[in-house]
């Protein structure tokens, strides 16, 4: 078949939350700047960039917070991550009909390599360090048929790709905020996937 589809990361494939919220406040008390990790883990998405300027962090430490957030990423994220339900069959699902996998995420790539290593994805390629719109070039690039996520950004994303958004109300955004960004369909968990997957590889061989 070859077809190519897209998966977001975060809240999609994996869980990454607890891990999350515990590197937000240690990067905080480390560095005397006050991070809120609960809320920067139960609002997963947006880039990191966005999250530090959003929480009042100063604008000239930006960059010093975000390379040393990915500096302790590794240690405290990554073992505690677990996948969502669904995830590793809807990545097997499409491996198993001859396609390929596609992670694109607005995580620091090599940490997002380290998920999927740690978790035994059947992933081909991962683009990291995109957000919401700016998803389109990678799934463009790799010719992606779909693309699947939790957020609103990720169907946007999708939408500007020309190509169809499926969602999955794992993350912060509602059904109904999924919808109304321009999801096709949308999933309670990825164990919904894999039979839709193969209504929607048939369609395209017609």
């Amino acid at each position: 078949m070859g077809i190519t589809v897209g998966f977001d990361l975060d809240m999609t494939l994996i869980d990454p939350r607890p891990g999350m919220s515990a590197v937000m406040y240690a990067l905080g008390a480390e560095r005397g700047v006050e991070l809120d990790g609960d809320h920067f883990a139960a609002n997963l998405g947006p880039p990191l960039q966005h999250v530090l300027r959003d929480s009042g962090a100063p604008e000239h430490r930006i960059d010093e917070l975000v390379d040393r957030f990915r500096e302790m990423y590794p240690e405290i994220v990554v073992p505690q991550t677990v996948a969502l339900p669904g995830a590793a069959e809807a990545l097997k699902a499409v491996r198993a009909a001859g396609g390929r996998t596609l992670v694109v995420t607005g995580k620091f790539g090599r940490n997002a390599w380290l998920h999927v290593k740690a978790l035994g994805f059947e992933v081909d390629e991962l683009v990291g360090e995109l957000w919401s719109i700016e998803k389109a070039a990678a799934l463009t690039e790799h010719g992606a048929v779909a693309y699947v996520g939790d957020h609103v950004g990720d169907m946007r994303g999708a939408l500007t790709a020309g190509i169809p958004g499926i969602a999955v109300v794992s993350g912060p955004c509602s059904r109904t905020e999924l919808a109304e960004a321009g999801a096709d369909v949308v999933f309670d968990t990825l164990d919904e996937f894999p039979a839709w997957f193969s209504s929607f590889a048939a369609s395209l061989t017609h």
